[in-house]
């Protein structure tokens, strides 16, 4: 394990390093709320989701979700994490439009988990230890909606309750690519846990970055937190710029001012939204409505029995079980649906092939047209049929990535596209005879190169075949009827 990279920055006055610790805001996979019977579900009308609690209605009173509670642990252990057996809900003040009770019930002093780390690749060797502070959970707020009126704005309270787990890095990353790095394994892990559905676009997870430089090895710097990174790309663009920025001013003789800013994702900055909070501004209390939270180590252990295979354990896996390479393993990995399609892929055939054309050419294409594995026009049976036709040499595997290309555009099966555009691979030995006779019988320049010891001149007759044959001809007989031809 290593924990070294190169400086990030080079400014005038030398190398920078930059100090980061993320919150995450992970929304809990829960049908209801974490204190109300109101829904939890995403894409419903404004205002539809509420129960009285939500809205802040005198005389209403929290009663805690014993199912995300259950989800809290279950998050905490995938991320090698301590489950405390006693925590407490506190009240943190803040008053806002869409925080309807005028607090948000919240975990500070004691939370339901802490001590978890996460494990990111640095290279294909190395990994880095990111330690997790803490697990806590709290009520989400609601939604202020300021572009449907010139005049007004307007709130949806459907969010104001929902469960969130805020999960708080110790300041061990480095750059922004360890933060990318670090926020992408800890949502697949949640992913894989089943705790949150990590929907970045839906806001079920969220993001917000502390950041500070300093020179090497100095005192740590002062810093901003940039808040509401609602992507992984926007939070390193936003943690690049925002180092910059006060690595510009400090060589220039300024300092940095403690505050919260927000990035904007068209301009590629980040801005001053208000000076930094600190926790006595929140004026924290135990909720007075919310017993103490003990939690008996049996049902710790019976949690953890539900624990899934996650990313880290699966990598493995892959890696003894389809002796995939490193690199491989770890990309399949991943994400739990490229592992499912690899799976099924891989089936009778052999697993580097089907890893090969996963990573090489469909990530490609969904790159191209930005879509997930799972919302792929080709499925992994259709894709595997594929490769069943290279490997019984129906097809080249040059012939075969064309057909690729027309599947993903049209979604036929590869046999209807090959009968259509008659790209069946040319194997009867009697037919490319004829066509390297031919060849040699019209080019005895390169047939004397040849037999004087110019061996490299065999893969201008396999390209002379090639072309003729417009690609079709199995280059393995081709070969080997040339080679056979030559040395006559």
């Amino acid at each position: 394990m290593s924990d070294t990279r190169p400086y990030k920055i080079t400014g005038k006055t030398g190398s920078w390093e930059i100090v980061i610790g993320l919150e995450v805001h992970a929304q809990v996979s829960s049908k209801l709320k974490l204190f109300s019977n109101g829904a939890a579900s995403f894409g419903s009308n404004e205002n539809e989701n509420l129960d009285l609690l939500d809205i802040g209605l005198p005389g209403t009173l929290p009663t805690i979700n014993s199912f995300v509670i259950d989800q809290a642990i279950k998050s905490g252990l995938a991320l090698n994490a301590k489950v405390n057996n006693f925590s407490i809900f506190d009240r943190k003040n803040y008053f806002y439009p869409d925080l309807p009770l005028g607090y948000q019930i919240s975990q500070y002093k004691e939370p339901i988990i802490s001590d978890g780390y996460i494990d990111i690749d640095i290279n294909e060797n190395d990994s880095k230890r990111i330690r997790i502070e803490r697990l806590h959970l709290e009520q989400d707020a609601g939604k202020s909606i300021h572009d449907q009126s010139p005049e007004d704005s307007f709130i949806d309270f459907n969010r104001a309750g929902v469960a969130l787990m805020e999960i708080v890095s110790h300041p061990d990353l480095s750059d922004w690519d360890e933060a990318g790095d670090y926020v992408t394994k800890l949502r697949n892990i949640l992913r894989f846990a089943n705790t949150c559905d990590g929907n970045m676009q839906e806001g079920s997870l969220r993001c917000d970055a502390n950041v500070s430089v300093r020179k090497p090895n100095n005192a740590l710097g002062t810093r901003c937190e940039i808040k509401n990174l609602n992507s992984i790309k926007n939070l390193m663009k936003a943690i690049e710029f925002e180092a910059n920025r006060q690595v510009s001013l400090l060589e220039s003789g300024e300092t940095i001012a403690q505050e919260t800013r927000l990035f904007d994702a068209n301009s590629g900055k980040t801005r001053t939204m208000r000076s930094k909070e600190e926790a006595h501004d929140y004026r924290y209390f135990p909720d007075p409505d919310l017993l103490p939270l003990k939690i008996e180590e049996d049902r710790i252990h019976q949690i953890s029995k539900t624990l899934p295979e996650l990313p880290a354990q699966l990598k493995e896996r892959l890696k003894s079980q389809y002796n995939l390479g490193s690199y491989d393993a770890r990309v399949i990995s991943a994400e739990l649906e490229t592992a499912k399609y690899f799976e099924d892929l891989s089936e009778g055939r052999d697993p580097k092939q089907a890893a090969n054309w996963i990573i090489s050419n469909l990530f490609g294409k969904l790159n191209e047209i930005d879509k997930s594995i799972s919302e792929s026009p080709i499925s992994s049976k259709k894709l595997g049929k594929l490769l069943d036709l290279v490997n019984d040499g129906t097809i080249s595997n040059k012939i075969a990535k064309e057909v690729f290309e027309e599947m993903f555009m049209s979604s036929k099966e590869a046999k209807e596209i090959i009968e259509e555009k008659g790209l069946k691979q040319i194997s009867n030995e009697d037919d490319i005879e004829k066509l390297v006779d031919k060849i040699i019988l019209e080019n005895e320049t390169q047939v004397n190169q040849f037999k004087e010891g110019n061996t490299k001149v065999m893969g201008w007759f396999v390209g002379q075949v090639m072309k003729l044959t417009k690609g079709q001809a199995n280059p393995g007989i081709v070969n080997k009827i040339i080679l056979k031809k030559l040395n006559n």
